[in-house]
């Protein structure tokens, strides 16, 4: 019977057991998971028999460099404090506890105090810790193995370094110190943390930056929000606040995702248009007309790419494309008042009001997808691609200003059919191939509902004039609709954290994680080079030194700053000379577009400024 249990097959299964039991019990601070850094050197005390946590030892040495202590029994208090002193020189202390009977050490523990962060693992029953149950309350992070043996020892080396799963749950509470049920999970996915002041920012500082984001929410400059701040291409701050849409809808997740607007221009046209400079497509000074034919015999032949990129091409802000594909026998009067009246009762800005009642024509708009209607506005609208030579016409019939700066989304709109004439395929397409695939950004991009559950994108707005519907994971611009969601100046999807990393890509001089997506040369001409006439940069937007009240930054914000901020509430802001990347995420227009508190309360740019507070206080 005694050889049946000790078959491969059973020795495996305990093995998985084992492993499976492994509970890390605190994790204060996010101090796990603990960074891969060979350059760094932890430290890690040994509580047991020499040798007896080798295996520990040996998987750790595989991600960082390791000094090792053993902590013996019977040791003098001028040997214990000699330890205590030299382990308070480390910025990260791992404790591993081998040893059954911890009275001996007490002395120790008792007063072993310091700035670091201590993670213990307990290689022993949990009820073991109770014996230095002070030290243990101070831990940082504890991580119960149950079991000193060596698949287990290795197992919690890869868990402190996120290159293994933990989701043990306690059995029974362990005093004082831990509740039955206790646990967190870490898995490879768990996002790193970083303590701000080994990078020069006060944390204290910083989190005046939760005040201000749950501020925005209590009076209703939107219902929720996400905040990332990165230093040096660490995560300083990852937070989430408020919920989707108000009172008892779902709370904010990292991971969901919101409609960037005008964000989308420097987050995905930009970057294309980056791409294919590098590839010698074309020169900023060439002329628009020269790629896109519908141009070339009109008053608009003479816009140069730059022009478009600076906001100085001539071109009108926008054109109301879709009053094209509306009906205009199919209602009485105007579609627009300066004043509300029983036939406009719809505020769409501060002094337009809308007639809601009207139908789109039927050659444009279906409320089915057919062979002939295959773009999606909304829910239940389809719009024809016979709709484009509409679109290009108004283009072309749009009255020409000077050539001053006049922020223009038209200008966008021609850049995303130059990136798609240079490309050979749709511009969505394109960025997905060249960036956000191979930089794993698995939920950045275009009609995210073609990928992902409604629930998991943040409704924008509710568009009770065009489409009658809330809008959830459909583009809030009507110019973007009415191009089936993808636009140069509007319709990318995605959350804080993957904005962050394309910001750090750009920061980092067109790399990232040792992949290069742009050249240094190209990143340094798009994000340096300023118009003349204009706070504008290539595509990307830069602090008004000039006039600060007309500044889209902080007050605090340096001149070399650039990034760009979006109509539903969202920003990304780099900053070479402190290595930043600050990026807030809102839908400030849900339920309603009028809702200005975002800009009046100065949200964005006060946890700009929050953030130069922390580097000051440094």
């Amino acid at each position: 019977m005694g050889q049946r249990i000790n078959t491969p097959q059973t020795r495996d299964l305990i093995r998985r057991l084992n492993l499976a039991a492994i509970t890390v019990l605190n994790n204060e601070n996010h101090v796990l998971p603990l960074h891969t850094n060979q350059k760094e050197t932890m430290a890690l005390l040994e509580v047991g028999d020499a040798g007896e946590t080798n295996a520990l030892a040996e998987q750790l040495s595989k991600y960082t460099s390791l000094s090792r202590f053993r902590l013996r029994p019977g040791m003098t208090e001028e040997a214990n404090q000699r330890l205590r002193d030299s382990l308070a020189t480390y910025k990260r202390i791992i404790v591993a506890v081998s040893e059954q009977k911890l009275s001996p050490y007490q002395t120790f523990f008792g007063k072993f105090t310091t700035e670091a962060p201590v993670i213990y693992a307990f290689f022993t029953q949990g009820k073991m810790m109770l014996q230095i149950q002070r030290a243990v309350a101070r831990a940082s992070a504890v991580v119960l193995g149950h079991s000193p043996n060596e698949d287990v020892q290795r197992q919690v080396a890869d868990v402190l370094f996120a290159k293994a799963t933990a989701d043990g749950r306690l059995s029974a509470s362990l005093g004082e110190l831990f509740q039955a049920g206790d646990g967190v999970t870490i898995t490879p996915k768990t996002p790193l943390h970083f303590i701000p002041e080994e990078h020069g920012l006060s944390s204290v500082a910083l989190q005046r930056i939760d005040s201000i984001a749950l501020d925005g929410v209590r009076q209703g400059a939107y219902p929720g929000c996400q905040v990332i701040v990165m230093k040096e291409g660490h995560v300083m701050v990852d937070k989430t606040f408020g919920t989707h849409t108000g009172t008892g809808s779902a709370r904010v997740q990292p991971t969901d995702i919101y409609d960037l607007a005008s964000l989308s221009k420097t987050t995905g046209t930009v970057l294309a248009l980056m791409k294919l400079y590098d590839k010698g497509r074309f020169n900023l000074t060439d002329r628009i007309a020269d790629y896109l034919p519908f141009l070339q015999r009109t008053n608009k032949k003479d816009i140069t790419i730059q022009e478009l990129l600076y906001h100085q091409s001539g071109l009108p802000p926008g054109i109301a494309f879709y009053r094209e594909a509306i009906d205009e026998d199919s209602y009485e009067g105007r579609l627009f008042m300066s004043r509300k009246d029983a036939r406009h009762p719809l505020q769409l800005g501060t002094s337009t009001w809308a007639n809601p009642n009207f139908a789109f024509k039927k050659e444009y708009v279906s409320k089915v997808k057919t062979g002939d209607y295959t773009l999606q506005i909304c829910d239940s609208l389809w719009l024809n691609p016979s709709f484009f030579k509409e679109m290009e016409k108004k283009i072309v019939d749009a009255p020409m200003k000077p050539k001053t700066y006049r922020y223009s989304d038209v200008g966008f709109i021609l850049l995303r059919l130059l990136v798609e004439k240079l490309a050979g395929m749709p511009m969505d397409a394109y960025l997905q191939r060249e960036f956000y695939e191979p930089m794993g950004l698995e939920r950045t991009g275009y009609l995210p509902l073609r990928r992902f559950p409604k629930s998991e994108v943040v409704p924008s707005s509710v568009d009770r004039f065009l489409r009658k519907t809330t809008l959830q994971g459909f583009v809030h611009d009507e110019a973007a609709a009415f191009q089936g969601g993808v636009s140069g100046n509007a319709g990318l999807f995605s959350n804080a954290r993957e904005v962050a990393q394309v910001y750090q890509m750009l920061l980092n001089g067109g790399e990232l994680n040792g992949q290069r997506y742009l050249s240094k040369e190209t990143c340094q001409l798009f994000t340096t080079e300023v118009s003349k006439i204009s706070r504008r940069g290539l595509g990307f937007d830069k602090p008004d030194t000039r006039n600060p009240e007309k500044s889209p930054c902080g007050k605090h914000t340096p001149a070399k700053v650039y990034g760009h901020t979006g109509f539903t509430g969202t920003c990304a802001w780099v900053d070479p000379d402190n290595g930043l990347v600050y990026v807030f995420l809102s839908n400030r227009i849900y339920p309603d577009v009028t809702n200005r508190k975002l800009s009046r309360l100065e949200i964005r740019e006060q946890i700009q400024d929050a953030i130069y507070k922390a580097i000051q206080s440094k």
